[in-house]
């Protein structure tokens, strides 16, 4: 059975809304795929897509709320890297789902799997006799 307070645990309810809200998002996501290779710049991280640098910081914005990435200061610039913990917290959660999944669909099976018990069709107030009356 399905044990919420495990999940609740790993990842309040608050977080797994940010991190789904964060990975919603095709740009967030490669953002991600970027900064789990090694530690970028945003600067960089901009001069990858067809967007402001502006928008290329609000979608880094989204992936630090949700503690996916994590930011520090070098200079002037702006360093990102991914965030392997929560990333961990995060497959953790979908692997619960996923086990809650996988169990109703054996539960399923199991049930479409048991022999049809034979049943007269018709209810039992029905004042039409049978075949053998």
């Amino acid at each position: 059975m399905y044990n919420q307070m495990v999940v609740q645990s790993e990842l309040s309810d608050d977080e797994i809304d940010r991190v789904f809200h964060a990975l919603a998002q095709a740009t967030r996501r490669d953002i991600l795929r970027r900064t789990l290779a090694g530690e970028q710049s945003v600067s960089a991280l901009a001069a990858e897509y067809d967007m402001s640098f502006a928008a290329v910081q609000k979608h880094v914005a989204v992936l630090e709320a949700a503690r996916l990435i994590v930011k520090r200061a070098e200079g002037r610039e702006r360093l990102v890297r991914a965030d392997p913990v929560m990333i961990a917290r995060a497959r953790n959660l979908l692997a619960r789902f996923e086990e809650l999944w996988r169990a109703r669909i054996d539960r399923l099976d199991a049930l479409l799997a048991e022999p049809a018990s034979p049943r007269d069709p018709r209810p039992t107030d029905d004042p039409r006799p049978t075949q053998g009356d």
